[in-house]
């Protein structure tokens, strides 16, 4: 068993410390197959590049270990640590997300229905105090208390794509082409 909250508040440190902005935490899969995803973001371009991401995961992997070495297990076995960028269609997991993606088409999920309405899909409308303004494609305007949301993402979009800064592709390889005559000598 991981203790979440003390893991998430280590891990937005560590984040925040080399000047970036947490997106989110989640555990996925079980038993030895787990995975500990971390999003975070440059706050400056909104994405991370492959640089800031190693960066972050050699930070957060050396603090969870300098923990554990304390005596504190913060996740019980094997598990492993990725850390990515949000990417375009991401997550919407803090308030200031829906405000800053207002005009822009998301789903969200309920924990909890409303009415008859479990899943919202439309144009995101805004976000006042803790709830989020969305025009569903079905049922119209739609109020949803951000503590009702189970998860909710951005969904790709052509206005997305052009609202996105370009994405760095520092750290990437560099890409080679070859004629079909190289191709046909390999």
């Amino acid at each position: 068993m991981a203790d979440f909250a003390r893991l998430n508040d280590l891990i937005a440190a560590e984040t925040e410390a080399l000047g970036f902005e947490l997106v989110r935490v989640k555990m996925t899969g079980s038993g030895e197959e787990r995975t500990l995803q971390i999003m975070a973001e440059d706050p400056a371009t909104g994405q991370m590049i492959m640089e800031q991401c190693a960066t972050l995961s050699r930070a957060i992997s050396a603090k969870i270990d300098e923990v554990e070495e304390a005596g504190e297990e913060l996740i019980e076995g094997a598990y492993l640590l990725e850390v990515s960028s949000p990417g375009i269609d991401r997550p919407l997991t803090r308030p200031k997300d829906y405000a800053n993606w207002v005009g822009h088409e998301a789903k969200i999920a309920l924990a909890e229905k409303i009415g008859d309405l479990r899943n919202l899909r439309g144009e995101l409308l805004g976000i006042d105090g803790e709830n989020v303004s969305l025009m569903d494609s079905k049922a119209g305007e739609v109020c949803v208390p951000l503590a009702n949301i189970h998860s909710a993402q951005l969904v790709l979009t052509d206005k997305l794509i052009a609202a996105t800064q370009p994405l760095d592709m520092s750290g990437a390889e560099e890409i080679e082409e070859t004629t079909e005559e190289e191709k046909a000598d390999d």
